[in-house]
């Protein structure tokens, strides 16, 4: 049975979780201000929350949790990764440009499965992605009976919806201006410092 009050305690505990800073945003925001493949990556987002989400729902948070060897294989690759991202963000940031940010030439463009590619890795090699939708909303809504679970559910993924479609098409129509080389620079310098603090903060934690 659909309960309002449960969908909204969900919607407030996903929004609350998926709207801090972090490298899913931080690439969102960088795809909407590129303008290349802006619906699918946030469409990709969404899917990604919204499964993982379910999983949690179905009990997988607590299985995550009690495997050393899973955490450990998502943490020291995910670091690596966001290491690696966010190099490559200083290093557009520091290449000379006047607005080669958004060109569409060869050196700029960016395929389809490539962008999927990038999401798909920030996402799913970030743990957390898992903490937050596995594990924390998982056992929040493993809290409720049986009927509200799915009304806590379809609130959090309604959180999901309503965040990345904003962020990467609110993105979109800021081009104009976030795509200024320097403000660009700025952003790509910015998202550089950012995956590498998640780098050394998931180091840290283990």
């Amino acid at each position: 049975m659909f309960s309002q009050q449960v969908f909204l305690q969900g919607l407030g505990l996903g929004a609350s979780l998926i709207m801090a800073i972090g490298a899913q945003n931080a690439h969102v925001i960088r795809t909407g201000v590129r303008g290349q493949h802006v619906l699918p990556v946030v469409a990709t987002c969404i899917v990604i929350d919204v499964v993982l989400i379910a999983l949690g729902m179905a009990g997988l948070g607590a299985l995550v949790e009690s495997s050393p060897v899973m955490v450990g294989v998502a943490r020291y690759g995910g670091a690596a990764f966001l290491v690696w991202y966010g190099l490559r963000c200083f290093a557009s940031s520091a290449r000379r440009s006047d607005g080669g940010a958004l060109s569409v030439d060869g050196q700029h463009m960016q395929t389809l499965g490539k962008a999927l590619a990038t999401v798909l890795a920030i996402s799913l090699l970030n743990p957390h992605v898992y903490l937050d939708t596995v594990v924390l909303l998982g056992t929040v809504g493993g809290s409720f009976a049986s009927p509200q679970r799915l009304s806590f559910a379809l609130g959090a993924m309604t959180a999901s919806v309503l965040w990345f479609s904003a962020l990467g098409f609110g993105a979109r129509r800021c081009a104009p201006v976030l795509s200024r080389p320097a403000v660009w620079r700025g952003i790509e310098a910015f998202t550089g410092s950012l995956m590498l603090l998640l780098a050394l903060l998931l180091l840290r934690a283990g």
